[in-house]
């Protein structure tokens, strides 16, 4: 895809640095949340459009490095994940990291806690349409180990928890068991609490999938731009809702999201470390 991207409504050419390998992309569910990451870049630039996707451009400055980000909103929900992020894959991003928040599954993953993806529970509809159901939704374990690292250095390791992600479609209906089908559903997350899942969330599965698919080229990936590498996408994502006090306050929902921006930005500097 070259030129204008039709919903993100940028020029493909602004998501171009760091050598031709593109801009590190943060995709969070919403727009605040990029205004956090933009504060903290250098030279930003606010591209406002009429979906409310604003797209936040700036340089990040950390550890002797100076690199190409961005911050853009997926929305809720994997069919949005699927527009946005295949706006852009076809553009050429090849380094993807969701910043999210999500409610704990274990009695030692608490409010204000965070999570680092190893993979995700496909429970939504959207990755249905790009291969079988068996095929499991990873995250790049790159990123999973920058992530790991920026932890540790922050001194967050304490309340840090790499494992699984659940994403699903309907938050009322499958978390929370509303509706006819609320026995089942009740049931169904138990069985994923008992295999050990960390935290549910709504948009993972589908970023995981599309890196995948694109990564391994069975779209065809010569029509995108891009420097050609590999794409890796990673998740990570704030706990603003635990088994014991339920949703979090204002303030710790917050607190949490400045964690996570903190550390998602140490990752970055981490990840662009490793690479180099």
């Amino acid at each position: 895809m070259t030129g204008r991207l039709h919903h993100l409504q940028i020029e493909a050419e602004v998501l171009q640095g760091n050598g031709g390998l593109g801009r590190y992309v943060l995709v969070p569910g919403s727009v605040d949340r990029c205004a956090r990451v933009g504060a903290r870049l250098e030279d930003l630039q606010v591209v406002q459009n009429r979906r409310r996707l604003d797209v936040h451009l700036g340089r990040l400055e950390m550890d002797g490095r100076s690199i190409d980000v961005a911050a853009i909103p997926t929305g809720m929900g994997c069919p949005s994940v699927d527009i946005v992020v295949g706006e852009l894959l076809h553009a050429g991003v090849r380094r993807m990291l969701r910043i999210g928040t999500a409610g704990s599954m274990q009695d030692g993953v608490k409010i204000g806690d965070l999570v680092i993806a190893t993979g995700a529970v496909r429970d939504e509809g959207a990755s249905d349409a790009y291969c079988p159901r068996e095929v499991p939704a990873t995250a790049d374990p790159l990123w999973v180990e920058a992530l790991s690292r920026a932890a540790e250095s922050l001194g967050l390791q304490e309340r840090a928890h790499v494992g699984l992600l659940h994403s699903k479609d309907s938050f009322f209906g499958r978390e929370f068991g509303e509706g006819p089908n609320g026995a089942h559903n009740r049931d169904y997350m138990e069985r994923l609490r008992g295999a050990g899942v960390l935290a549910s969330e709504m948009e993972a599965a589908h970023l995981f999938v599309l890196g995948q698919v694109f990564g391994h080229g069975s779209r065809t990936v010569a029509s995108t731009r891009g420097s050609g590498a590999k794409v890796r996408c990673g998740a990570m994502c704030a706990v603003v809702g635990d088994t014991v006090h339920g949703f979090a306050t204002l303030e710790e929902e917050q607190a949490a999201e400045e964690r996570l921006v903190e550390r998602a930005l140490k990752g970055i500097a981490t990840l662009h470390a490793l690479e180099s």
